[in-house]
Parts: C-alpha cells; sequence; structure tokens
C-alpha cells in the first residue's frame, strides 16, 4: 500500500497536541523526547498542562511549519507553489498565527524584525532547497499509528511532514545555531525512528532515507541538509527501550528533574526551582 493511499488532506498534529488526559493513551515523538529530556518537564507539561507562553522562536517555527506545509500541499495538487504565492501565505499565517496564539509583542519594531527574519529564512529555503519545484510528495502532513499492544505498550502516533518521492522522510527544523551531522542525527534520533516506524507500518516498505532540513536563523540564512541512512536494527531496538523506559517511568510516577543545558530555555524553570521532591515525585509543596 502506498502512503499516499492514506491522505487526502492534512490531519491534526496530534503529537503537539497535550491535551490527552491519559498520559498513556499514546506515545508520541515529541513526549518520547521530552521525557527523556527531563521528567519532571513532561510531568508539568502533560500531567499538570501548565499553561506556557509562545516565545517569538517558537512562533517563528510555527509559522515556518505552516508555509512549509502549504508549499508541499500546493505541489502534491499540482497547484502553485511559487515563491510569490508562498509569500501571501506567510503573510496571511503570520496574521493568523497571531491572533491564535495571543501573541504579545514588546514592540512594532519586534514584531517587524522578527516576521523579516522569518521570511528571510523561508524565502531562502525556497530558492535553494533541494527538492525540485515539479516533483511531487508521496504524502504531506500524515497521521499515522502503529499498535504496539502485543509488546505491552501504546500506540505509536506521529503526523510525519513530508514524504519525498522513493520513500524519503523529511522533516523541517529551524534552530538560531548551524547543526553539525553528528547533532542533527543524535538529537533527531528518537523523533525520525518514530517516523521511520511509522513509514513502515503504512506502507509495508523500508524508507528510502532521511533528510534533516534545518533552516538557520543566522545573519545570512542558512540551509543546512542532513541526510540518514534508513533506520538500523540497532537504532530500532533503542527506540523501543526508550519506549519501554517511558512507560514504566509514568506508571512509577517517576518525575524527576534533569537539570542541564536545556532548563536555559525550559517554559517551567520557575515550576522546577520550587519542586521539593516527596512522595509523588512531581508535586510541588
Amino acid at each position: 500500500m502506498s502512503i499516499s493511499n492514506i491522505i487526502s488532506m492534512p490531519l491534526p498534529a496530534v503529537e503537539r497536541d497535550s491535551s490527552s488526559a491519559d498520559p498513556l493513551k499514546y506515545i508520541s515523538a515529541s513526549r518520547l523526547k521530552c521525557f527523556h529530556t527531563c521528567r519532571l518537564q513532561w510531568f508539568f507539561r502533560y500531567i499538570k498542562q501548565i499553561p506556557t507562553t509562545t516565545s517569538p522562536a517558537l512562533f517563528i517555527g510555527q509559522i515556518v511549519h505552516r508555509v512549509l506545509q502549504a508549499w508541499n500541499l500546493a505541489r502534491w495538487r499540482q497547484e502553485d507553489a511559487s515563491i510569490e504565492q508562498m509569500e501571501q501565505v506567510f503573510s496571511a499565517s503570520w496574521v493568523e498565527g497571531c491572533q491564535e496564539e495571543d501573541m504579545i509583542w514588546e514592540s512594532p519594531d519586534q514584531e517587524s524584525g522578527e516576521r523579516v527574519k522569518a521570511w528571510s529564512i523561508l524565502e531562502h529555503y525556497l530558492n535553494n532547497s533541494p527538492i525540485p519545484l515539479d516533483e511531487k510528495p508521496e504524502a504531506v502532513e500524515v497521521t499515522v499509528e502503529r499498535d504496539f499492544m502485543v509488546a505491552g505498550l501504546p500506540p505509536l502516533v506521529g503526523v510525519i511532514d513530508l514524504v519525498r518521492q522513493g520513500g524519503c522522510i523529511v522533516d523541517f527544523k529551524t534552530t538560531a545555531r548551524t547543526p553539525t551531522p553528528l547533532q542533527a542525527k543524535h538529537l533527531n534520533e528518537i523523533q525520525m525512528s518514530c517516523y521511520c516506524v511509522l513509514y513502515r507500518e503504512a506502507t509495508g516498505n523500508q524508507e528510502g532515507g532521511v533528510e534533516l532540513h534545518h533552516l538557520v536563523k543566522t545573519k545570512a540564512p542558512k540551509l543546512v541538509v542532513t541526510p540518514l541512512d534508513p533506520m538500523s536494527p540497532g537504532q530500532a531496538r533503542r527506540l523501543m527501550a526508550q519506549m519501554e523506559s517511558y512507560v514504566q517511568g509514568i506508571e512509577a510516577e517517576d518525575f524527576v528533574p534533569s537539570p542541564g543545558q536545556h532548563c536555559s530555555w525550559c517554559d517551567y524553570f520557575k515550576e522546577c526551582r520550587a519542586w521539593k521532591g516527596g512522595v509523588n515525585h512531581g508535586q510541588q509543596s
């Protein structure tokens, strides 16, 4: 079965949704990575569901994702995918995104500057993408689920940004720093292994490979494309071990902090500093 046969419209990005009442209803790449980064952060996000504000960096990432989704869908439908058309999509997405996220900018100059920055990295990508404009995607924003009941685990659910012809899975990232190939591979292994598992579930075939497209927000925008091999048996075993650890940790309510560099951009730094431990490992005193 071709993955393109199971998609007709972009579906909700379930792995970006933190509203599920049952924390073990499903596993997603974002939940899995968050848990193994810091269990207390996971607790605050998915159990306590503490509201957070949208930072300019996150907002830009969301807008970039919207525009690239529109670009891929236009190519899939063989509609207008020109830079001029995407600039119109960008403008509309920016206004809609500000309303949806209730963005509060420090000043009009800040919003204007961030908007220029966002479009500059998008324009650079569209001008330099390794994906030919006339290449029809195999799938765009497809939601896939893999049942792991036999292994005693919840289902794995994810949304794949793009599948190119030949089964090449593509994921788009925005970043402030230029990643090295090893960094890109290591930091995104959980997510890309999840997507490989889901692709194989949907098609019955092995993926043709993986590409990480990093849109780098430097003064002069950069595009860094990192090609990766199909998921190896060793990576599949690592993912299973991480999923098993995830379920065991949640069932044991093992929600302890893991201080590190990621604390610098964590939304729950204040709550973490106030955490005192205790019997329930996640309750604040």
